[in-house]
């Protein structure tokens, strides 16, 4: 078994259309514990990197239930195919690798492209090398954009990451603006928004101009971030996929093996996209599953909407899935998350997510992880100081504003991944009524 300093704890590992692996299904279905509190990485690409933070998240509990003899807790760490360009730094738990700044791609980056996109090995070195050279020429920027949606497009058309209603997180919408408007625009449009979270980058002239001084290399920062979100624009689709048909009924499997142990979902970033779409694929009747806390959550805030409001039709994805499990869904949300405040509404507009004539940038476009749930009623919404001395209720949406400790982290992403702190295992706790007499 893996040693990653609390026990008992078993690992999970999905594929890429959510099959798990056989055997490890089998250890974490005989695990002994009374409660089971499964975690699942975001944008870590490899089984170490997300190990480190399993075991930097997990830390406190055992003292925080020392008191609770009754408690015997089992961890879980959920591993899926997902990628992390090398650039995001993470507070708080050890990181193998840390590239330098600047548009470049390093070798453990590129390594991750070609092996969340099987196939594509020249198309990703042709990608790295325009973002290496930085080329001062439009053609450049044509190509890259080209390769860039290849990478997706050759997926989607493989049937890699597409199941039903999983290839939009929020509605039908139609030619993704990322997938087909001009390059350089969107190189424009990416690089004043990274400068707006404070990165060192120009973010270049107002107006239509996209050059400064005749040139156009000041755009590569925004192109790398375009490359990541057309990826992203590619994960989220695989982060759902993972939850609807894999972690779903692997739940639905325990409550089967192990009717008396309570489930808890954690998830960070896509990895709470994971832990939510589970609750779609959960079976019916099937109510081992206690809480799911959501911790700075990579999707819309509108996904447990019934009715979408600021004019947009339908329903969130999530539509009622609180309603599915015998406990709360619990979002930690913080503002200093610039991820989610910045670059997020941005993708989520290009991503072709709400009907495209919807104008700006408004709350329409904004992250469960930013701001917490939105548009559904009852949700409680609380300070972390009060979810820690009161409790958060015992079902339902419930928004917790954890900014008081998720504040820290560098440009892009600001304090996207600053999550292993003591009271935000503890709001983990309280969700669960794990150790409550």
């Amino acid at each position: 078994m893996t040693d990653i300093g609390v026990e008992p704890y078993r690992e999970i590992t999905f594929d890429a259309d959510g099959d798990a692996n056989p055997a490890e299904r089998t250890a974490l279905t005989g695990v002994d514990a009374t409660d089971l509190v499964l975690f699942c990485h975001g944008w870590n690409n490899t089984p170490s990197a997300a190990r480190s933070l399993y075991q930097a998240f997990f830390a406190p509990f055992p003292a925080l239930l020392a008191g609770s003899p009754q408690v015997r807790l089992g961890y879980g760490g959920v591993i899926w195919p997902s990628i992390r360009f090398t650039d995001e730094t993470i507070p708080n738990y050890p990181h193998a690798t840390e590239a330098a700044a600047g548009p470049g791609l390093d070798d453990a980056t590129v390594s991750a492209l070609k092996g969340f996109f099987p196939g594509q090995d020249a198309t990703v070195d042709r990608i790295a090398a325009h973002l290496a050279g930085q080329p001062d020429s439009e053609d450049a920027f044509n190509d890259f954009g080209r390769l860039t949606r290849q990478l997706v497009t050759t997926a989607a058309t493989s049937g890699a990451g597409a199941v039903g209603d999983l290839a939009v997180e929020d509605g039908p919408g139609a030619s993704p603006a990322i997938l087909t408007d001009d390059i350089l625009p969107l190189c424009q449009k990416f690089t004043a928004a990274l400068a707006d979270t404070g990165m060192a980058v120009q973010p270049g002239p107002a107006g239509p101009s996209f050059s400064i001084g005749g040139s156009l290399k000041h755009l590569w920062d925004g192109a790398k971030e375009v490359l990541r979100q057309t990826t992203y624009y590619e994960m989220k689709r695989r982060a759902g996929k993972v939850g609807q048909l894999g972690l779903g009924p692997l739940i639905g499997q325990l409550a089967s093996t192990q009717p008396e142990l309570r489930v808890h979902l954690v998830g960070h970033s896509q990895g709470a996209r994971v832990v939510a779409f589970a609750l779609k694929g959960l079976p019916a009747g099937a109510r081992n599953l206690k809480s799911v806390t959501l911790l700075e959550g990579a999707f819309s805030h509108y996904a447990f909407a019934e009715h979408l409001p600021d004019g947009l039709s339908g329903a969130g994805a999530l539509s009622d899935a609180q309603g599915r499990i015998d406990g709360p869904v619990v979002s930690c949300y913080s503002h200093f998350d610039t991820a989610l405040g910045v670059i997020y509404p941005l993708a989520s507009a290009l991503s072709g997510d709400y009907a495209s004539a919807l104008p700006g940038l408004d709350k329409r476009w904004g992250a469960i992880g930013h701001d917490g749930v939105q548009a559904v009623s009852p949700c409680t919404t609380l300070t972390l100081a009060e979810a820690l001395r009161d409790g958060v209720p015992d079902s339902g949406c419930v928004s917790v504003d954890a900014a008081a400790v998720v504040k820290d982290g560098g440009p892009p992403s600001g304090a996207h991944s600053d999550i292993c702190h003591q009271e935000l295992a503890q709001v983990v706790l309280a969700a669960g009524r794990i150790g409550r007499t």
